[in-house]
């Protein structure tokens, strides 16, 4: 059941992450209707003198992306403390009811999984924060005003493709954030096989629902005279 379950998980993970991924070219999610407000908000950046505030944007994005790719830091010493604790662990596990047996060898197995989520999470945190420090450079270069050889589309150019990077970066993002989410999952795998299948089914229908058919996504939408009925223009 451990086995069966972990190769569930993982098949789970990654059929979803392709799901929504090409479901986005199709259908509006949270992260296809953003993109319209970056490719919007990069236009108006372009036509204001004074650009402190659009910086100041990507600044809280990036302490928040931040603040994960810490947190994510604490989790795994924390994790590769409990690897040396684990005969404790497994007493501990055992006397909890309807808690299946636990050997310190499969013990030390979910921990490893959990050890490398993180180290996952932490990698696309990272790199989000790094994609962002290079929308920053492109702010900074970004064309001005006053520039008159600079042509409209060369300007429009230059926007799409600063929303572009912003976008791969809030990618890397929600790719970090759902290791969270399936890391949950795993935490029941430790009491049992069973729960640990009921966990990351729930973490995916959670995902879908908020994605795909959030009122979030509705209230988005309907800034942009879009609804959830219409399809994305490929």
């Amino acid at each position: 059941m451990d086995y069966v379950s972990l190769a569930g998980f993982c098949l789970t993970w990654a059929g979803y992450t392709l799901f929504a991924r090409k479901k986005a070219k199709t259908a509006w999610c949270l992260a296809s209707s953003m993109q319209w407000y970056r490719v919007e908000w990069m236009l108006r950046m372009l036509e204001r003198d004074m650009r402190m505030p659009d910086a100041a944007i990507l600044g809280n994005l990036e302490r928040v992306i931040g603040f994960f790719a810490s947190t994510s830091i604490l989790i795994l010493a924390g994790l590769v403390t409990a690897l040396s604790a684990n005969s404790a662990a497994v007493e501990v596990l055992s006397s909890l009811p309807f808690a299946q047996p636990t050997t310190v060898q499969q013990f030390e197995l979910k921990v490893l999984v959990l050890i490398l989520i993180y180290i996952f999470a932490f990698f696309n945190f990272t790199w989000s924060l790094r994609q962002y420090s290079f929308a920053n450079v492109l702010l900074g270069a970004a064309p001005l005003v006053e520039e008159d050889e600079v042509t409209r589309e060369e300007r429009r150019r230059y926007a799409i493709s600063a929303a572009k990077v912003i976008d791969q970066a809030g990618h890397s993002y929600n790719y970090g954030l759902r290791c969270y989410y399936f890391s949950m999952a795993v935490m029941g795998w430790f009491v049992h096989p069973v729960l640990f299948i009921a966990g990351f089914v729930a973490v995916v229908w959670v995902l879908y629902m908020r994605e795909f058919h959030s009122r979030t996504l509705q209230a988005i939408l309907a800034a942009e005279g879009r609804s959830l009925d219409q399809q994305r223009e490929k």
